[in-house]
C-alpha cells in the first residue's frame, strides 16, 4: 500500500477577504433557494401559462444590458 502525504496546512484567510467569501456563499445560497422555491412551485402546480411567462429574448437583452453596464466602453 503506498502512504498518503499528510495534509498540508491551511493558509487562513485575512479578515477581509474571509467576510467576502461568506457573503459570496451567501449569495449563492441565496440564489440557490430561489431556485429551488420555483421549482418546487411547478413541480406543485404545474407550468404557468405562456401569457404570463416573459420571453427569453426578452430576459436575454436584458441581462445583456446589464453586463453593458457594468464594462466601460472600449475606445
Amino acid at each position: 500500500m503506498s502512504e498518503q502525504p499528510a495534509p498540508a496546512a491551511r493558509q487562513q484567510l485575512d479578515p477581509a477577504a474571509a467576510d467576502a467569501v461568506r457573503a459570496y456563499a451567501a449569495r449563492t445560497r441565496a440564489g440557490a433557494d430561489r431556485f429551488a422555491a420555483a421549482l418546487e412551485d411547478i413541480a406543485a402546480n404545474g407550468l404557468p401559462a405562456p401569457e404570463d411567462c416573459t420571453p427569453w429574448e426578452d430576459l436575454r437583452e436584458a441581462h445583456l444590458a446589464r453586463l453593458a453596464a457594468q464594462r466601460p466602453a472600449v475606445a
